[in-house]
């Protein structure tokens, strides 16, 4: 239970700042770095748990990592 409220709260945490950027396509306060490393660390998880075959790590992980590539590649779009 606890994991399943981290899970929807760490991934929900995610939209509204993807909401902020589409509406405004203001990334200027985002660095560009850190989401690189976010949505490639993002990644790497949710393929462990599709190896683990643990639903929890990969939904959660792959919604994340959805959310977060919105944001880097407006961050990179309009840069």
């Amino acid at each position: 239970m606890i994991g399943t409220i981290a899970a929807v709260l760490t991934t929900s945490a995610f939209l509204p700042q993807v909401i902020k950027v589409i509406r405004t396509k203001d990334t200027t306060g985002i660095s560009l770095l850190m989401y690189i490393i976010q949505v490639t660390g993002i990644g790497l998880w949710a393929a462990y748990g599709f190896m683990l075959q643990n639903p929890a790590l990969y939904v959660a992980n792959s919604i994340t990592f959805i959310l977060s590539s919105i944001i880097l590649f407006y961050k990179i779009k309009y840069h």
